[in-house]
């Protein structure tokens, strides 16, 4: 009767951020095209890791013994590209090329589909095998929205009612600093003609 209950779940590791999958995206196919192809399986290395699925296992053998094909290849043709024959070269140029575009395209797309089917289901959340022993609480009511009515405020009837401030004339000192400043410009203007005629 009493059990173990539920397993625990393993912790997911959260998503990387967008800016790193794109930053390792980049790298990858970089690195794969600037060494024509003979890197890739650095790339499918990564996405074997990332998914963990068999299929994608069996790709990155796959392109390992590709690549190990090419490189064989490549060293068993001749030094001076004068003396290997036109279809050798095509062959070469097609396995480069086959070799360096199923790989990029590959991995681009397995590793964006993997991302976004994360992404967009939540993770489900098991129940505590403890919840038994908590005490049971009845479920809350749904919310029911209720009209609330607000009461119109009084007025205190202990306060006086204050009248309005009535606007003041202009200040008596207002007239004075007028009036001292015409004083000042007329007193100005006579020094200022006794300086030009001297």
């Amino acid at each position: 009767m009493h059990g173990y209950g539920l397993t625990p779940q393993q912790p997911t590791t959260p998503r990387p951020s967008q800016a790193t999958l794109t930053a390792v995206r980049v790298i990858l196919v970089v690195v794969t095209v600037l060494s024509c192809g003979l890197l890739g399986w650095a790339a499918m290395l990564r996405l074997a890791i990332v998914t963990r699925r068999p299929r994608d296992w069996i790709l990155l053998v796959v392109v390992a013994l590709l690549n190990g094909g090419l490189f064989v290849f490549i060293m068993a043709t001749p030094d001076d590209p004068d003396d290997m024959s036109d279809a050798a070269a095509v062959v070469l140029l097609l396995w480069l090329v086959g070799v360096l575009a199923g790989v990029i395209t590959y991995y681009l797309y397995a590793e964006i589909r993997h991302y976004n089917s994360l992404g967009s289901t939540p993770t489900p959340t098991l129940p505590s095998p403890y919840a038994a022993t908590a005490p049971v609480h009845p479920a809350p009511l749904p919310y029911q929205q209720q009209h609330v009515v607000q009461p119109r405020p009084q007025p205190n009837p202990y306060t006086v009612p204050t009248p309005p401030p009535t606007p003041t004339p202009a200040p008596q000192r207002l007239d004075q600093v007028r009036a001292e400043l015409d004083e000042l410009s007329d007193y100005l203007r006579k020094e200022n003609k006794e300086g030009e005629g001297r």
